[in-house]
């Protein structure tokens, strides 16, 4: 597939235009023109870089990518030897943050809800990023299930013994949503990380927070992006872990 054809379509299908973003999101960095094969994973780092040269790969498609508001913008260190390994090697490097939150069917935050079993009734926050819905069982019930599901234990600071019937969620760093979910009516909110302030909110409004990992959260939309692609135009996409504890 051309590879500004393939921008063209991920921009329009995951609307990215809309989004008042931290970055640049879409075509990254420039590689060669014709797309056959892609290596999809959360973080653009130089161990996915170098498994998308091991899987000779085109182009990477990924959740974090690079250019970042308030950055350093100097190519050095780490920086230039990232833009050194996709340059000298053609690669594409395709990167979309919150359009791959906000999709309803092939986002983190739908995804999640899919592996959880939670059912989507609504969005809250800043440019509808984050979800709400419903599901069952007290918050250390939920707890239990999102470490089954994600393969990692999630922090959970509250009330253990609430019940949950109506649920927000927001993948990644959004912990900064948590008192918008709060006014929204949740008996628990998930998301990837918590700051100090968060456990005050909690024990102090009563809703429990559970902090499931920024990755661990993060790993699905762009897994279910790149199936898309796959069954769409023929591409194969082949997504690549790279183990992240936080």
């Amino acid at each position: 597939m051309d590879r500004n054809e393939l921008a063209a379509y991920l921009d329009g299908l995951l609307n990215a235009g809309r989004f008042r973003d931290y970055c640049p999101n879409g075509l990254q960095v420039e590689g060669r023109a014709e797309v056959r094969r892609i290596v999809c994973g959360v973080t653009a780092s130089q161990a996915l870089l170098e498994a998308a040269l091991a899987a000779d790969a085109d182009a990477l498609l990924v959740h974090h990518g690079y250019f970042w508001r308030g950055e350093d913008g100097r190519i050095a260190g780490i920086r230039r030897a990232r833009l050194k390994t996709l340059l000298e090697n053609d690669l594409s490097l395709f990167a979309y943050h919150l359009p791959l939150d906000a999709h309803a069917e092939l986002g983190n935050n739908a995804q999640l809800a899919v592996r959880m079993g939670w059912t989507v009734e609504g969005r809250f926050a800043e440019q509808d990023v984050g979800f709400l819905g419903s599901t069952g069982g007290t918050a250390q019930e939920l707890a239990e299930k999102l470490a089954f599901k994600l393969g990692r234990l999630p922090l959970l600071v509250g009330d253990a013994a609430r019940p949950v019937k109506r649920i927000a969620w927001c993948s990644g760093g959004a912990q900064d949503y948590f008192e918008q979910a709060i006014a929204a009516g949740a008996d628990a909110y998930v998301s990837g990380e918590i700051s100090e302030q968060t456990v005050h909110l909690a024990q102090e409004s009563g809703v429990p927070y559970l902090a499931a990992g920024h990755h661990a959260t993060e790993r699905y939309g762009v897994q279910a992006l790149g199936a898309h692609l796959a069954e769409r135009f023929g591409i194969e996409c082949r997504y690549v872990e790279i183990d992240n504890p936080v």
